[in-house]
């Protein structure tokens, strides 16, 4: 039994459960809704007016818009229904939008300023129940940064209209795999939430597993498996990669496993798992000081951490009991605690920011689905209706859930809502996809 964990805890970390950067062609992933709350809101977003000669580079009203469709909560009026297109508050009419039934509506134009050599957009939106404007700004930004600001624009309308935080400005992390029956190439690959401007970190014929994003959004530390010099066989290794550079710095290369890297809240620590000693235990290293030190003793496999978000604590999988469930240790007390006791498999957990849920992969009636668990009540509500769900990543907002899984025997990622209501998939223009990581908010 102990021989069949470990081998499991192996496969486990092979992903079957779950310079700058070095190209912008990374596979491109889209987003398919599959199911979306049934009194989405009615929104309409009129096309931005630009006041230049050429083109723009991206198009900052689409972007919101598809942003605000694919959340799910949200029924965009197509333009061609719309009665007008105003650009100026002294230019809307609320009866035009009361007519086809909206509830809100978002007007604005681009400029560009020669001067500072930096567009100017400027945005509004429009409760039509309550006849008046609700947010309006002026974001500045580079060329290069208007996909930036469409997202930020998307994040400050989500969260005016349904009072919770929008997670549209930040990153994925995720890896593809090629050729997965013969000679596959792995690649670590970074797009925006929205699947767009998709580039690779890293290719490697080796596996590349448990990307883990900083919490200043800068860097990404991971596990590869890739051959170094005067080996014959590539074995695991942790790695941390700056985002913008390319660097990268090897943190953990000891016999046996080197596995799951996570963040501390500060980032000054990684906790990952080793088995140095004979047996998969958690460690913490300080990143400053260099030094590791052990978290975990126990006879069982303890695997798969990841930190409170009080940065007081660590989750973590372990078979204590016969079979994977999770538990919390106390960094000041060492103290142990179980945390699930439904299902007989619990496992790859991960706490929402606000430390209400706990987010994990749950075997149901022998499917493996994405569950939460509300930790004031110990109530389990499962998410997903796929099966073969792993890997569970949370975004910074708590309120949505991105995972790998299969469809049409193909490896792909999909995203469940906190509360189950709105899913949808994102599959990849080439490879089998798996091992995703929300980003936090990115400061740009």
């Amino acid at each position: 039994m102990r021989t069949k964990l470990i081998l499991t805890v192996l496969l486990a970390l092979w992903g079957a459960s779950s310079g700058a950067l070095a190209s912008e062609d990374g596979p491109r992933i889209s987003i398919l809704i599959t199911k979306g709350v049934e009194s989405a809101i009615p929104v309409a977003v009129v096309p931005f007016a630009w006041q230049g000669n050429n083109a723009l580079p991206e198009d900052v009203s689409g972007i919101v818009s598809s942003d605000l469709y694919r959340s799910g909560y949200f029924d965009l009026l197509p333009v061609g229904n719309m009665l007008s297109l105003p650009h100026k508050s002294e230019d809307f009419i609320y009866a035009d939008w009361e007519r086809t039934n909206q509830d809100f509506v978002l007007i604005g134009q681009i400029g560009f300023d020669a001067v500072k050599r930096e567009y100017q957009v400027r945005y509004e939106l429009f409760d039509i129940f309550l006849g008046q404007s609700v947010l309006a700004e002026v974001v500045p930004g580079k060329e290069t940064q208007l996909r930036d600001i469409a997202h930020y624009i998307s994040d400050k309308v989500y969260e005016k209209i349904t009072g919770k935080p929008g997670a549209f400005s930040t990153e994925i992390a995720y890896v593809t795999v090629e050729n997965v029956k013969s000679n596959p190439m792995f690649q670590l690959n970074i797009a925006d939430a929205d699947g767009g401007r998709a580039r690779y970190v890293l290719r490697s014929d080796e596996p590349i597993i448990s990307p883990s994003w900083s919490n200043d959004g800068k860097k990404l530390a991971y596990v590869s498996f890739e051959r170094r010099k005067g080996q014959k066989l590539g074995r695991p290794a942790i790695y941390i990669q700056y985002k913008e550079t390319g660097k990268r710095v090897r943190v953990s290369s000891f016999e046996g496993l080197n596995g799951a890297p996570s963040w501390s809240p500060d980032d000054q620590k990684l906790a990952f798992v080793l088995s140095r000693d004979g047996n998969p235990e958690i460690y913490v290293l300080d990143l400053q000081t260099k030094k590791l030190s052990r978290k975990t003793r126990h006879y069982a496999i303890d695997t798969e951490p990841s930190w409170t978000p009080d940065g007081k604590g660590i989750i973590f999988t372990s078979n204590r009991i016969g079979n994977p469930q999770i538990y919390r240790l106390s960094l000041a007390t060492n103290k142990v605690e179980r945390l699930t006791y439904h299902g007989d498999y619990n496992a790859r957990a991960q706490m929402t920011r606000d430390g209400r849920y706990l987010v994990m992969v749950h075997r149901s009636e022998g499917i493996f689905h994405i569950a939460r668990q509300d930790l004031q009540t110990g109530r389990i509500k499962v998410l997903t209706e796929s099966d073969l769900d792993e890997s569970p990543s949370v975004a910074p907002n708590g309120g949505m859930v991105i995972y790998a899984t299969k469809y049409r025997d193909q490896g792909v990622l999909s995203v469940v809502s906190i509360d189950g209501e709105v899913s949808m998939r994102l599959p990849s223009s080439k490879g089998d996809v798996r091992e995703p990581a929300w980003s936090p908010y990115l400061r740009r």
